[in-house]
């Protein structure tokens, strides 16, 4: 997924004109690096076992894609890697079965839990200057990964590895938020998804400051910083069930054509 994403930001920047920023499309491509704090649990069958995640240093890349035909959405598509890593002794009162194996109560389990996932955004500029921008649209969340499981199964013994793929869309509202400083360079902004039905949750937003390294005709080029945050409640994704956190503070750098 990770290559798909920049293929189709290599993409967007040759449908970009060479012209002035914001004259006829704009062009914006970022990356992140984020320092998760993770927690959660996961099963099949919707009895969730606990795991203990480490703490992660995860990346995110974007591009988005800003034109001046009415009623056309503008795009953005980011790439999330999310790989957890974790373990857990299992609890004397409750067993744990993933994918076929029953594994041993008071044993150690581990898992390598891939949640990355990629957003498909459709958006509208509802208010744009060169001080407040807001925009709000749809978006896609696409899961396309695997959990597997190692430890000690009634039936395989010691050493019992299970992996589960499992992929899905999942439908969310989004919404972002930008208000420019006067004469600092420095603007503080708001961006997330959330879907709330059910027994589902998710939710995704992260909130900052961002200051102007460049700004001129030809380029733009920002530095920016600030907490992300991820809820990832899933109810029978592809037989999947979650209940995962991860937060944490990020930064990144964004250059507008």
């Amino acid at each position: 997924m990770k290559k798909y994403c920049l293929a189709a930001a290599l993409s967007m920047a040759c449908l970009a004109p060479t012209a002035q920023a914001d004259t006829l499309l704009g062009l914006y491509l970022g990356v992140d690096g984020w320092q998760s704090d993770n927690s959660g649990s996961f099963a099949q069958d919707g009895n969730l076992q606990s795991f203990n995640f480490e703490d992660e240093t995860f990346t995110s890349y974007y591009a988005a894609l800003e034109h001046p035909v009415p009623l056309v959405p503008n795009i953005k598509l980011k790439y999330t890697e999310l790989e957890l890593n974790g373990s857990t002794i299992l609890d004397d009162d409750r067993s744990f079965s993933f994918g076929g194996s029953d594994y041993v109560v008071g044993t150690q389990v581990g898992t390598v839990s891939d949640l990355s996932h990629v957003d498909y955004i459709l958006y509208y500029e509802i208010f744009d200057n060169d001080l407040v921008s807001i925009d709000l649209g749809v978006n896609a969340k696409q899961f396309d990964g695997d959990i597997v499981v190692t430890g000690t199964s009634q039936d395989g013994g010691p050493n019992t590895t299970e992996r589960v793929d499992f992929s899905g869309f999942v439908p969310l509202v989004y919404g972002r938020a930008e208000v420019g400083l006067p004469f600092t360079g420095l603007s503080v902004f708001f961006e997330g998804s959330l879907l709330a039905i059910d027994d589902s949750k998710v939710q995704d937003y992260q909130a900052g400051i961002a200051y102007a390294l460049l700004d001129n005709l030809a380029i733009d080029l920002d530095v920016k910083a600030g907490y992300r945050s991820m809820t990832l409640e899933l109810d029978d994704i592809d037989d999947i069930y979650t209940d995962l956190d991860a937060s944490g503070p990020f930064a990144g750098i964004q250059i507008h054509f």
